[in-house]
Protein backbone atom coordinates (compact mmCIF):
# COMPACT_ATOMS: atom_id res chain seq x y z
CA UNK A 1 0.00 0.00 0.00
CA UNK A 2 1.20 3.51 -0.77
CA UNK A 3 -0.37 4.87 2.35
CA UNK A 4 -1.93 8.26 2.87
CA UNK A 5 -1.54 10.80 0.09
CA UNK A 6 1.01 13.48 0.97
CA UNK A 7 0.77 17.03 -0.34
CA UNK A 8 3.73 17.96 -2.51
CA UNK A 9 5.85 21.06 -2.76
CA UNK A 10 7.09 20.97 -6.35
CA UNK A 11 8.28 24.42 -7.36
CA UNK A 12 7.50 25.34 -10.96
CA UNK A 13 5.56 28.60 -11.18
CA UNK A 14 7.61 31.51 -12.52
CA UNK A 15 10.60 29.39 -13.51
CA UNK A 16 12.35 29.09 -16.88
CA UNK A 17 10.16 27.66 -19.64
CA UNK A 18 11.37 25.60 -22.58
CA UNK A 19 10.98 27.08 -26.04
CA UNK A 20 10.55 23.58 -27.50
CA UNK A 21 6.78 23.47 -26.95
CA UNK A 22 4.66 23.39 -30.10
CA UNK A 23 1.05 24.32 -29.48
CA UNK A 24 -1.31 22.80 -32.07
CA UNK A 25 -4.46 22.96 -29.97
CA UNK A 26 -6.13 25.47 -32.25
CA UNK A 27 -5.45 23.53 -35.43
CA UNK A 28 -6.18 19.88 -34.62
CA UNK A 29 -9.40 18.10 -35.42
CA UNK A 30 -11.54 16.59 -32.73
CA UNK A 31 -11.93 12.86 -32.44
CA UNK A 32 -14.88 10.76 -33.50
CA UNK A 33 -17.81 9.59 -31.38
CA UNK A 34 -17.19 9.79 -27.64
CA UNK A 35 -16.82 6.92 -25.24
CA UNK A 36 -17.42 7.24 -21.52
CA UNK A 37 -17.00 5.38 -18.26
CA UNK A 38 -14.71 2.38 -17.81
CA UNK A 39 -14.40 1.85 -21.56
CA UNK A 40 -12.80 5.25 -21.98
CA UNK A 41 -10.51 4.72 -18.99
CA UNK A 42 -9.20 1.44 -20.34
CA UNK A 43 -8.84 2.81 -23.87
CA UNK A 44 -6.69 5.60 -22.52
CA UNK A 45 -4.53 3.72 -20.06
CA UNK A 46 -4.10 0.53 -22.11
CA UNK A 47 -1.83 2.41 -24.47
CA UNK A 48 -0.48 4.87 -21.92
CA UNK A 49 3.17 5.87 -22.12
CA UNK A 50 4.12 4.07 -25.31
CA UNK A 51 7.17 4.54 -27.46
CA UNK A 52 5.39 3.29 -30.58
CA UNK A 53 2.03 4.93 -31.12
CA UNK A 54 1.71 3.64 -34.66
CA UNK A 55 1.52 0.02 -33.55
CA UNK A 56 -0.82 0.67 -30.64
CA UNK A 57 -3.26 3.02 -32.35
CA UNK A 58 -4.62 0.12 -34.38
CA UNK A 59 -5.45 -1.83 -31.24
CA UNK A 60 -7.98 0.68 -29.97
CA UNK A 61 -9.76 1.22 -33.26
CA UNK A 62 -11.34 4.56 -34.26
CA UNK A 63 -10.27 7.77 -32.58
CA UNK A 64 -12.01 8.43 -29.28
CA UNK A 65 -13.03 11.82 -27.99
CA UNK A 66 -12.18 12.71 -24.41
CA UNK A 67 -14.44 15.18 -22.67
CA UNK A 68 -12.47 18.01 -21.04
CA UNK A 69 -13.74 20.41 -18.40
CA UNK A 70 -10.48 22.37 -18.24
CA UNK A 71 -10.97 26.13 -17.98
CA UNK A 72 -8.82 28.62 -19.95
CA UNK A 73 -7.07 29.51 -16.69
CA UNK A 74 -6.24 25.86 -16.02
CA UNK A 75 -4.99 25.44 -19.58
CA UNK A 76 -2.65 28.41 -19.14
CA UNK A 77 -1.29 26.90 -15.93
CA UNK A 78 -0.91 23.51 -17.59
CA UNK A 79 1.03 25.06 -20.47
CA UNK A 80 3.39 26.86 -18.11
CA UNK A 81 3.84 23.70 -16.06
CA UNK A 82 4.63 21.61 -19.14
CA UNK A 83 7.12 24.18 -20.43
CA UNK A 84 8.89 24.41 -17.07
CA UNK A 85 9.04 20.63 -16.65
CA UNK A 86 10.34 20.21 -20.19
CA UNK A 87 13.02 22.84 -19.46
CA UNK A 88 14.07 20.82 -16.40
CA UNK A 89 14.41 17.67 -18.49
CA UNK A 90 16.55 19.59 -20.97
CA UNK A 91 18.90 20.78 -18.24
CA UNK A 92 19.21 17.38 -16.58
CA UNK A 93 19.69 15.29 -19.71
CA UNK A 94 22.03 17.84 -21.28
CA UNK A 95 24.25 17.55 -18.21
CA UNK A 96 24.09 13.75 -18.18
CA UNK A 97 24.90 13.44 -21.87
CA UNK A 98 27.69 16.02 -21.55
CA UNK A 99 29.28 14.06 -18.70
CA UNK A 100 29.53 11.12 -21.11
CA UNK A 101 31.05 13.22 -23.86
CA UNK A 102 27.83 13.42 -25.88
CA UNK A 103 25.48 16.24 -26.83
CA UNK A 104 21.81 15.99 -25.91
CA UNK A 105 19.36 16.81 -28.68
CA UNK A 106 16.25 18.19 -27.01
CA UNK A 107 12.87 16.97 -28.30
CA UNK A 108 9.79 19.03 -29.08
CA UNK A 109 6.66 18.58 -26.99
CA UNK A 110 3.48 19.01 -29.02
CA UNK A 111 0.27 20.11 -27.32
CA UNK A 112 -2.86 18.99 -29.15
CA UNK A 113 -6.58 18.71 -28.63
CA UNK A 114 -8.70 15.76 -29.75
CA UNK A 115 -6.39 14.26 -32.35
CA UNK A 116 -3.03 14.93 -33.93
CA UNK A 117 -0.99 13.93 -36.97
CA UNK A 118 2.50 12.71 -36.10
CA UNK A 119 5.24 11.09 -38.15
CA UNK A 120 4.09 7.83 -36.53
CA UNK A 121 0.53 8.33 -37.81
CA UNK A 122 -2.71 9.89 -36.64
CA UNK A 123 -3.43 9.59 -32.94
CA UNK A 124 -6.42 10.50 -30.81
CA UNK A 125 -6.46 11.89 -27.30
CA UNK A 126 -7.59 8.45 -26.11
CA UNK A 127 -4.09 7.13 -26.81
CA UNK A 128 -2.83 9.28 -23.96
CA UNK A 129 0.61 10.95 -24.00
CA UNK A 130 3.04 9.36 -26.46
CA UNK A 131 6.45 9.76 -28.04
CA UNK A 132 7.16 9.35 -31.74
CA UNK A 133 10.72 8.41 -32.58
CA UNK A 134 10.24 9.26 -36.26
CA UNK A 135 9.90 13.00 -35.60
CA UNK A 136 11.50 13.05 -32.12
CA UNK A 137 8.45 14.66 -30.59
CA UNK A 138 6.35 13.93 -27.51
CA UNK A 139 2.59 14.54 -27.74
CA UNK A 140 0.17 15.57 -25.00
CA UNK A 141 -3.51 16.51 -24.74
CA UNK A 142 -4.28 18.44 -21.54
CA UNK A 143 -7.48 16.45 -21.09
CA UNK A 144 -5.28 13.57 -19.97
CA UNK A 145 -4.26 15.49 -16.84
CA UNK A 146 -7.95 15.75 -15.98
CA UNK A 147 -8.44 12.03 -16.65
CA UNK A 148 -5.46 11.16 -14.46
CA UNK A 149 -6.95 12.84 -11.42
CA UNK A 150 -10.67 12.24 -11.86
CA UNK A 151 -10.64 8.66 -13.21
CA UNK A 152 -7.25 7.14 -12.40
CA UNK A 153 -6.74 8.67 -8.97
CA UNK A 154 -3.26 9.97 -9.88
CA UNK A 155 -3.18 13.45 -8.34
CA UNK A 156 -0.70 16.26 -8.02
CA UNK A 157 1.82 18.24 -10.02
CA UNK A 158 4.54 15.64 -9.85
CA UNK A 159 2.24 12.90 -11.10
CA UNK A 160 1.94 15.02 -14.23
CA UNK A 161 5.69 15.67 -14.26
CA UNK A 162 6.22 11.89 -14.19
CA UNK A 163 4.10 11.57 -17.33
CA UNK A 164 6.30 14.07 -19.16
CA UNK A 165 9.53 12.60 -17.78
CA UNK A 166 8.51 9.11 -18.91
CA UNK A 167 7.93 10.29 -22.48
CA UNK A 168 11.28 12.10 -22.46
CA UNK A 169 12.71 8.80 -21.23
CA UNK A 170 11.59 7.31 -24.56
CA UNK A 171 13.37 10.18 -26.30
CA UNK A 172 16.57 9.28 -24.44
CA UNK A 173 16.09 5.68 -25.61
CA UNK A 174 15.72 6.98 -29.15
CA UNK A 175 18.94 9.01 -28.94
CA UNK A 176 20.81 5.99 -27.57
CA UNK A 177 19.49 3.71 -30.33
CA UNK A 178 17.49 1.55 -27.93
CA UNK A 179 14.11 2.36 -29.42
CA UNK A 180 15.03 1.34 -32.96
CA UNK A 181 16.72 -1.84 -31.76
CA UNK A 182 13.73 -2.92 -29.68
CA UNK A 183 11.17 -2.14 -32.38
CA UNK A 184 13.22 -4.13 -34.90
CA UNK A 185 13.44 -7.12 -32.55
CA UNK A 186 9.75 -7.02 -31.69
CA UNK A 187 8.79 -7.27 -35.36
CA UNK A 188 10.48 -10.70 -35.55
CA UNK A 189 9.08 -12.14 -32.31
CA UNK A 190 5.98 -13.94 -31.18
CA UNK A 191 3.36 -11.74 -29.57
CA UNK A 192 4.18 -12.86 -26.01
CA UNK A 193 7.93 -12.35 -26.50
CA UNK A 194 7.33 -8.96 -28.12
CA UNK A 195 5.15 -7.98 -25.17
CA UNK A 196 7.91 -8.94 -22.72
CA UNK A 197 10.41 -6.80 -24.62
CA UNK A 198 7.92 -3.93 -24.60
CA UNK A 199 7.65 -4.23 -20.82
CA UNK A 200 11.42 -3.91 -20.50
CA UNK A 201 11.36 -0.84 -22.74
CA UNK A 202 8.64 0.83 -20.68
CA UNK A 203 10.28 0.03 -17.35
CA UNK A 204 13.51 1.57 -18.58
CA UNK A 205 11.59 4.75 -19.46
CA UNK A 206 10.22 4.71 -15.90
CA UNK A 207 13.81 4.29 -14.63
CA UNK A 208 14.94 7.27 -16.71
CA UNK A 209 12.06 9.31 -15.26
CA UNK A 210 13.42 8.45 -11.82
CA UNK A 211 16.95 9.44 -12.83
CA UNK A 212 15.59 12.78 -13.99
CA UNK A 213 13.75 13.28 -10.68
CA UNK A 214 16.98 12.60 -8.77
CA UNK A 215 18.86 15.30 -10.69
CA UNK A 216 15.93 17.74 -10.62
CA UNK A 217 15.45 17.63 -6.85
CA UNK A 218 17.04 20.98 -6.07
CA UNK A 219 15.86 22.99 -9.09
CA UNK A 220 12.26 21.84 -8.60
CA UNK A 221 12.41 21.69 -4.77
CA UNK A 222 11.09 18.14 -4.72
CA UNK A 223 10.05 16.54 -1.46
CA UNK A 224 8.61 13.25 -0.21
CA UNK A 225 5.13 14.18 -1.35
CA UNK A 226 6.28 14.73 -4.93
CA UNK A 227 7.86 11.31 -5.14
CA UNK A 228 4.72 9.82 -3.61
CA UNK A 229 2.67 11.40 -6.40
CA UNK A 230 4.88 9.76 -9.03
CA UNK A 231 4.48 6.43 -7.26
CA UNK A 232 0.71 6.86 -7.14
CA UNK A 233 0.70 7.47 -10.89
CA UNK A 234 2.98 4.50 -11.63
CA UNK A 235 0.76 2.27 -9.51
CA UNK A 236 -2.43 3.46 -11.22
CA UNK A 237 -1.22 2.49 -14.71
CA UNK A 238 0.36 -0.92 -14.03
CA UNK A 239 -0.82 -3.64 -16.43
CA UNK A 240 -2.16 -5.83 -13.63
CA UNK A 241 -4.12 -2.97 -12.07
CA UNK A 242 -5.64 -1.98 -15.40
CA UNK A 243 -6.55 -5.53 -16.37
CA UNK A 244 -8.24 -6.13 -13.03
CA UNK A 245 -10.20 -2.93 -13.44
CA UNK A 246 -11.15 -3.60 -17.03
CA UNK A 247 -11.85 -7.35 -17.08
CA UNK A 248 -11.62 -8.58 -13.52
CA UNK A 249 -8.60 -10.85 -14.00
CA UNK A 250 -4.94 -10.68 -15.04
CA UNK A 251 -3.26 -12.09 -18.18
CA UNK A 252 0.52 -11.72 -17.66
CA UNK A 253 1.37 -12.69 -21.26
CA UNK A 254 -0.58 -9.62 -22.39
CA UNK A 255 1.42 -7.19 -20.25
CA UNK A 256 3.12 -4.48 -22.31
CA UNK A 257 4.15 -1.92 -19.69
CA UNK A 258 4.80 -3.82 -16.45
CA UNK A 259 2.92 -4.37 -13.23
CA UNK A 260 2.20 -1.59 -10.77
CA UNK A 261 4.93 -2.94 -8.47
CA UNK A 262 7.47 -3.09 -11.29
CA UNK A 263 6.74 0.41 -12.52
CA UNK A 264 7.03 1.87 -9.03
CA UNK A 265 10.21 -0.08 -8.30
CA UNK A 266 12.04 0.88 -11.49
CA UNK A 267 11.12 4.53 -11.05
CA UNK A 268 12.50 4.38 -7.51
CA UNK A 269 15.62 2.55 -8.73
CA UNK A 270 16.33 5.50 -11.01
CA UNK A 271 15.46 8.06 -8.37
CA UNK A 272 17.66 6.52 -5.68
CA UNK A 273 20.68 5.88 -7.90
CA UNK A 274 20.53 8.86 -10.24
CA UNK A 275 22.79 6.76 -12.47
CA UNK A 276 21.59 6.24 -16.03
CA UNK A 277 23.97 3.27 -16.39
CA UNK A 278 22.06 1.24 -13.79
CA UNK A 279 18.86 1.04 -15.84
CA UNK A 280 19.59 -1.91 -18.12
CA UNK A 281 16.19 -3.55 -17.85
CA UNK A 282 16.99 -5.72 -20.89
CA UNK A 283 19.74 -7.65 -19.10
CA UNK A 284 17.92 -7.88 -15.77
CA UNK A 285 17.00 -11.50 -14.97
CA UNK A 286 14.12 -10.37 -12.81
CA UNK A 287 12.00 -7.31 -13.44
Amino acid sequence: MLGRFIDSNMRWSGRRQSTNVEDRRGSTAKGAAGVGGVGLIIAIVYVLFTGDVGALEGQIGPALQTQSTISPEQEAKHKEFVAVTLADTEEVWSAIFSSGGEKYQAPTLVLFSGSVDSACGMASAAVGPFYCGEDMKAYLDFSFFDQMESQLGARGDFARAYVIAHEIGHHVQNLLGTLDKVNSQRSRMSESDANELSVRLELQADFYAGVWANHAREMAALDEGDIREAMEAASAIGDDTLQKRGQGYVVPDAFTHGTSEQRMRWFMNGYRSGDVNKGDTFSARSL
